[in-house]
């Protein structure tokens, strides 16, 4: 089974996490994490999101653009991004222009659902 690797356009730590929270209170529409503006409320997780998260049988971790780039050092992308690693190959399942097209955690959750079921044909 695939997994989906989704990757935040945000570096990890409590540092970077304060200047995200501020980010997002004070300038949200310049805000770079479109992933993490669906996902996540200020403060929170999005409970929408969570509840999807904690239902779905699709295998997925997260990760900070920092965190990947460690993981996996040969290989490039824009962020944010969702992945599908199969264990040999890291493929696109969901591009950033994808994902910055999106205007709410619903949406995200229907483009998941929709194209993990072609992943299953």
């Amino acid at each position: 089974m695939n997994t989906l690797i989704f990757v935040y356009n945000a570096n990890s730590g409590l540092k970077n996490l304060a200047i995200d929270i501020a980010h997002k209170l004070f300038s949200p529409k310049t805000y770079a994490c479109n992933l993490c503006a669906l996902t996540f409320n200020t403060f929170s997780e999005n409970t929408i999101w969570k509840d999807f998260r904690n239902r779905t049988n699709l295998d997925i971790s997260f990760l900070h653009t920092d965190e990947f780039k460690t993981k996996h050092p040969n290989h490039s992308f824009e962020y944010p991004i969702i992945l599908s690693n199969n264990s040999t190959t890291l493929d696109v399942f969901l591009s950033k222009d994808e994902i910055n097209a999106l205007s709410s955690v619903e949406e995200l959750i229907l483009n998941i659902e929709s194209k993990s079921c072609d992943m299953l044909r």
